[in-house]
């Protein structure tokens, strides 16, 4: 059964760094790319990063480029997220988003990244 599950989310003071991690299964499922969102608390879903898997270009929203870094190990489907200079307002919840060759997406269920000052 596929699935897709992310790691690496906790407290940050502001101006600080993590490092998410998020893994799609089963190893077979050959994806196109995987993609980072994130949701502040009141308001909606927003993209963040996304990985092509297969050319390895990347996208990145305004607001993180700079600080953000999307990186990949497509023989483990694996995608990370470097984030720095974080500035999380209470707690944001990071979501990823695997999209195979065919068939439907795939989403986490969500890590948290809490404001701790």
């Amino acid at each position: 059964q596929e699935q897709v599950v992310e790691s690496g989310g906790g407290l940050v003071e502001a101006g600080g760094s993590l490092r998410l991690s998020c893994v799609a299964s089963p190893r077979s499922l050959s994806l196109h790319d995987m993609a980072w969102f994130r949701q502040a608390p009141g308001k909606e879903r927003e993209f963040v990063a996304r990985i092509n898997m297969i050319s390895e270009s990347t996208n990145y929203a305004d607001s993180v480029k700079g600080r953000f870094t999307i990186d990949k190990n497509s023989a483990e489907n694996t995608v990370f997220l470097d984030m720095r200079t974080l500035r999380p307002k209470g707690t944001d919840i990071y979501s990823c988003k695997a999209k195979p060759l065919f068939g439907q997406k795939y989403w986490s269920q969500g890590t948290q990244v809490t404001d701790s000052s």
